[in-house]
């Protein structure tokens, strides 16, 4: 098992009767890269910034590389770590001057700084930008410039708290892509924060989801988004299928759960009559136009519903339909939905698999 580089134990921070972070233990392994993610308000910044011991917590203890941080230390523990932020910090000056902000306040020598500064300037794209003013720079090269002044530190353990969200989508998608390749060849140790479910599942190997200031649920990149532990996670996560039903029947494995519109078959094992949420992604829904003479498959879970609102997105249509008293969505791509052609009120056929369905207990049981 990799070691702990950086380690939270009953973690609270209050302002007044407010809390506003609880975290009873949370570790951040050497290597890995951990987004968490959560609404306005969840605590993820307090988190970040507790993590880079830049906001001491009214309770609890953060302990580096094993190392309690306390007052006296926490200037140095601090030199071993990054921060970038959501709106890049650059002083007036050259981009040459802002990426070398740090190491020079290391007492590196000149020659040293550009040698270290070099392959990250070519890294991130911006080596012909190092003579340009930083007022002149838009807000992409802005942003690579400060991620050069953090990875130039080589730092143990980089924090980034919604680096990407001043961005258009565009230069976000380059800029996201090239920090996920950078971070997969060099192995830092990282810890994102963001309420873009996008952002965390390029660069999270385990993703955390915040809600008032506690931790949820912290797992892998795949069953944070497949397998929720709560309602309020799946809601969080981007799952906006979530149907109440009740279960039929169960063998071998599989459950059957009626709900209003219909019955499907599911994989897991819950006794009859229990009260249960269905949860699906949209984008494992497919759809068809309802014909009434088409074969139905004994394979897919299929249900009759009516098209209620049609939303164009990047680059899928979001498709909400009407399925007795549920409302269900689902996400097309651009091709499916000029084959199909659906407008408001045509019938549709919603068509899933058992294993796209994640089914939770209900909290209302």
């Amino acid at each position: 098992m990799a070691e702990a580089l950086l380690e939270l134990r009953d973690i609270s921070v209050r302002y007044g009767a407010a809390t506003t972070l609880e975290v009873s233990a949370l570790d951040v392994q050497a290597g890995e890269i951990v987004a968490f993610i959560g609404p306005n308000g969840a605590g993820k910044s307090t988190l970040l910034r507790v993590m880079g011991l830049l906001q001491w917590p009214s309770s609890g203890k953060v302990y580096f590389r094993r190392q309690e941080a306390t007052p006296e230390n926490a200037l140095s523990l601090r030199r071993r770590m990054a921060s970038v932020f959501q709106e890049p910090l650059l002083l007036n000056g050259s981009v040459n001057d802002n990426a070398a902000l740090g190491l020079k306040l290391r007492g590196l020598r000149r020659d040293r700084i550009e040698k270290r500064l070099r392959p990250w300037f070519e890294r991130l794209g911006i080596a012909h930008l190092i003579s340009r003013q930083v007022r002149t720079l838009s807000g992409g090269e802005a942003q690579r410039t400060s991620l050069v002044r953090a990875l130039a530190l080589d730092p143990e353990l980089l924090l980034l708290d919604e680096p990407f969200s001043a961005l258009d989508p565009p230069t976000r998608e380059a800029l996201l892509l090239d920090l996920q390749q950078i971070l997969t060849v060099t192995g830092i140790t990282t810890v994102l924060v963001t309420h873009d479910l996008h952002e965390a599942q390029v660069l999270g190997k385990r993703v955390g989801v915040l809600s008032r200031g506690r931790l949820l649920q912290l797992t892998s990149n795949r069953d944070i988004f497949t397998r929720p532990a709560t309602e309020e996670v799946a809601e969080i996560v981007g799952m906006d299928n979530r149907i109440p039903g009740n279960v039929t029947a169960a063998a071998e494995g599989m459950s059957e759960v009626r709900f209003s519109g219909g019955t499907v078959k599911v994989m897991g094992h819950f006794e009859s009559g229990a009260r249960v949420v269905l949860c699906i992604r949209p984008e494992d829904i497919s759809l068809s136009r309802l014909n009434q003479d088409q074969n139905r498959s004994r394979e897919m879970n299929q249900l009759e519903g009516r098209v209620e609102r049609v939303s164009p997105w990047m680059a899928q249509y979001r498709i909400a339909l009407r399925s007795g008293e549920n409302q269900w969505v689902a996400l097309i791509d651009k091709r499916h939905f000029a084959q199909l052609c659906l407008r408001e009120g045509d019938d549709v056929l919603a068509s899933f698999s058992s294993t796209a369905v994640h089914i939770l207990r209900s909290r209302d049981h």
